[in-house]
């Protein structure tokens, strides 16, 4: 339906494991003109700069043909992981997949939580556990 966004919801790892698989899903969901994408990482257990390349690929996909994307981010870490590489803004990040219709432009960084990209905790909050093997 146009005007309406893709879910996709990432669980486990994304990382060097993970990412080719990923990449190839993305690039499937990201051909067409306008596409339109939520990728919901609440469910991710673990990022790394493999990670956060593919979510980097998917974005610049979607611009290139002028669609939207947008990350549901529930983890201060992965906030923290987007900010330290200097992603903070380049991303449209929300608190959860809105399930209202369509996903309209506009609100703050962060969704409701508003705020500057930029504030928040200088460390990582805290160890996050090892992510299970698949």
């Amino acid at each position: 339906m146009p005007g309406t966004a893709r879910v996709v919801r990432l669980r486990g790892a994304l990382d060097y494991v993970s990412a080719p698989g990923t990449v190839a899903r993305l690039d499937a969901l990201t051909s067409g003109p306008r596409p339109d994408l939520v990728l919901d990482l609440a469910r991710l257990d673990f990022l790394d700069c493999c990670g956060v390349g593919v979510l980097c690929r998917a974005r610049r996909r979607v611009l290139e043909r002028g669609g939207r994307l947008s990350l549901v981010i529930t983890d201060p870490h992965q906030l923290w992981i987007l900010r330290t590489v200097g992603l903070g803004a380049s991303f449209d990040v929300l608190d959860t997949v809105p399930d209202d219709g369509p996903i309209r432009g506009g609100g703050a960084p962060y969704g409701p939580r508003g705020g500057s990209p930029l504030t928040g905790p200088a460390s990582p909050p805290g160890p996050s556990a090892p992510a299970s093997a698949r």
